[in-house]
């Protein structure tokens, strides 16, 4: 019978630390995301509702692809789409907030009018 030889000993000793390495960073990250994620929540609710002249500066999307494997090797792929508009206001800043498909299906580039938003928050956009 053969005994442990150093490399067999590092992997058994080093195997469950480097695991629990990564699953400490992994939920480590999942904190921090959670607890930024309310805090922007806290501060748009603590921001008031501005409305401002602007005008559609420009579009973007932001689309994320994902595959599931299911039950009996079967796949699944879904995938997931963030609208973000970049407003520009008198002064020459730029915001570029998110909002729904059917928000940014509204917006053309170059619309200019009325913007209301509240922090990172989009509230609604009037054309003139």
């Amino acid at each position: 019978m053969m005994g442990f030889g150093f490399f067999d000993s590092f992997m058994f000793n080093a195997v469950p630390i480097i695991i629990s390495i990564i699953f400490v960073v992994v939920i480590g990250m999942l904190i921090v995301n959670v607890v930024r994620g309310a805090k922007q929540w806290n501060k748009n609710n603590n921001s008031p509702v501005l409305i401002v002249d602007a005008k559609v500066v420009t579009k973007r999307t932001d689309v994320s692809h994902h595959m599931h494997n299911t039950a009996n090797d079967n796949h699944h792929n879904s995938s997931s789409t963030w609208y973000y508009v970049t407003f520009e206001v008198e002064s020459g800043d730029r915001i570029e907030l998110s909002m729904t498909g059917q928000e940014f299906g509204l917006l053309v580039e170059g619309d200019a009018g009325r913007l209301t938003f509240q922090g990172t928050r989009y509230k609604g956009f009037q054309r003139r």
